[in-house]
């Protein structure tokens, strides 16, 4: 039996306070680890439907093999695993603005920490997900700029109007979201995850920058509260 709760780490960031907590959860018996943002939950190991989802239903419209993925958004790791579970995945390149979360992983404190870390197809990039979708170099990796990719899947924001950053809203525009469809091979995939229901403003701007698109609602069993939750991922196709 693990201690109730603990705070795994605590760092003051340019962006909020960042902490790490495990606490245990006594209807489940499990542990719940949970990643906050001043006071705000950024992820918690209690709801993973959809951010596994995300990498599920976006590499799911991809054939071939040795796909190139970006993963902007490290959080708990589980959209990453689930990608690296795709036996198609060739390359991924996971991208996180803040380099605690990252250090979390590399040194053990979170439990996919090792499985991410030690796979060798997959590199945890300290670098920001949203400056890089909008520079003009044809990937997003900073180790290959010069290498578009397949699959870019996207789990940073609440939603494209709940934002976590001012700057991030620039992405979710007509001209951003072309932008970041450049850095996609011919008919790759942009896929995010949403905690809203799917919203008509934006899937507008989806359509004026990738050729199809579609939105695929979630829905999920709240663990503890015995509810249906709802999330989206939406999923966008490049022309080939």
């Amino acid at each position: 039996m693990s201690l109730l709760f603990k705070e795994l780490d605590y760092r003051p960031t340019a962006m909020g306070v960042l902490s790490l907590r495990r606490r245990r959860e006594l209807t489940l018996d499990i542990d719940v680890y949970e990643i906050k943002l001043d006071d705000e939950y950024l992820m918690s190991s209690l709801f993973t439907d959809a951010e596994i989802a995300l990498a599920d239903l976006g590499l799911a419209e991809l054939s071939g093999d040795n796909l190139d993925v970006v993963v902007g958004g490290l959080g708990l790791g589980y959209t990453a695993k689930a990608a690296l579970d795709n036996p198609a995945v060739g390359k991924l390149a996971v991208i996180d603005t803040l380099a605690e979360v990252i250090e979390w992983h590399q040194n053990g404190l979170l439990p996919l920490g090792p499985q991410l870390s030690g796979d060798p197809r997959c590199s945890l990039v300290h670098g920001d997900f949203f400056a890089a979708s909008l520079a003009q170099t044809l990937g997003m990796d900073p180790a290959r700029p010069d290498t578009r990719h397949d699959a870019i899947l996207l789990d940073i924001d609440h939603s494209p109007a709940n934002v976590l950053h001012p700057d991030h809203a620039r992405l979710y525009t007509e001209d951003g979201l072309k932008q970041l469809a450049s850095h996609l091979t011919p008919g790759g995939i942009f896929a995010l995850w949403s905690t809203e229901l799917p919203d008509p403003a934006f899937e507008a701007k989806l359509a004026t920058a990738f050729a199809t698109y579609r939105s695929d609602v979630i829905t999920f069993k709240h663990p503890v509260l015995d509810r249906e939750d709802i999330n989206t991922v939406y999923v966008a196709r490049k022309a080939a």
